[in-house]
């Protein structure tokens, strides 16, 4: 996917807006672009997308870079990035909270969307192993989800290194006779999951959700000890005594964050930015679109403002 780096004339733009009923402004703050970053998943594309069409909407202009997911908090830092608009709380809270606690970045606010990303088994593997989803019983069953290049270790499919989520770390303090195997995209992770499904496979794995695989395939997530932050944090808590992340990965919100100085660079952007939000159904629908149907992005997008013109045109609103 190529990225978008044209600019609407603001001209251009009161005109059409005046005739359609959408946002109008006057005059960007600043024709800097405003840099989005990209990640690897497909729902980050099109979150990420859908924000820089809106911003291009009210002329502003806007440049897509790729960036790792963790380690992009130094350019976030620096203002050579500017705004992220997935971190999963899941897996990107504490480098969030290290970020904004150094006070050159700035929470944007909650999506919408609602995380968990867990370990997850398809609903043909309680067959084999009937204590499941109690992680307790993955240790009695674990060559049940072994492969040959594991066994008698169970092999589970983590999702990219970048992404983090600590599963080396849980596997080692719960003491579970698993090998973590890291797939290399998020591409590959989800192809692994529907040839397995359709053989019947043993497999167990990292799923997300927003996202369609949950949908389409019927299974469960793991029931790990509730996370806390004195889990992560504390290795005298928790079932190990000796040691952290003894416990299920954190569930809940997935945020927008920002360099610091990009509110007074470009405060209306930024207001619409904390005003995006979008629900798990139509993220998971539409990465289904792009994942399953073969769609592009960019069409994806396309046909979600073509449908919401309200919804994003709400955003703008400046004021």
């Amino acid at each position: 996917m190529q990225p978008i780096r044209y600019r609407i004339p603001a001209t251009l733009l009161i005109g059409a807006a005046l005739l359609a009923g959408g946002p109008v402004r006057a005059e960007v703050e600043s024709t800097d672009p405003i840099i989005l970053t990209l990640h690897d998943w497909t729902g980050q594309y099109i979150t990420t997308n859908i924000m820089g069409r809106v911003l291009q909407e009210m002329g502003y202009n806007i440049k897509y870079q790729q960036a790792d997911y963790l380690a992009q908090f130094a350019g976030l830092e620096s203002g050579d990035l500017h705004v992220a608009m997935e971190m999963w709380e899941t897996t990107g809270k504490d480098a969030m909270e290290k970020s904004l606690a150094t006070g050159n970045t700035v929470d944007l606010g909650e999506t919408g969307m609602q995380a968990i990303e867990e370990w997850w088994y398809p609903s043909y593997m309680k067959e084999k192993c009937p204590g499941l989803p109690d992680w307790q019983a993955l240790n009695d069953c674990a060559e049940e989800f072994s492969t040959p290049e594991t066994a008698p270790s169970g092999r589970y499919l983590g999702g990219p290194v970048t992404w983090g989520g600590y599963d080396d770390e849980r596997v080692e303090a719960l003491e579970m006779d698993f090998e973590v195997v890291h797939a290399g995209t998020d591409a590959a992770l989800f192809a692994e999951l529907e040839s397995a499904y359709q053989r019947q496979a043993p497999w167990i794995g990292w799923i997300y959700t927003p996202h369609w695989a949950p949908i389409k395939f019927e299974g469960e997530f793991v029931e790990f000890p509730p996370y806390s932050d004195e889990c992560y944090e504390d290795a005298s808590v928790g079932v190990n005594p000796n040691m952290a992340y003894d416990c299920g990965k954190p569930r809940g919100w997935i945020k927008k964050v920002g360099w610091k100085g990009g509110e007074e660079k470009w405060p209306c952007a930024y207001n619409a930015i904390r005003n995006f939000t979008i629900d798990n159904q139509a993220m998971g629908g539409m990465v289904g679109e792009v994942d399953l149907d073969g769609k592009s992005v960019e069409d994806v997008v396309n046909a979600w403002m073509d449908a919401n013109k309200d919804t994003w045109g709400a955003w703008t609103q400046c004021g």
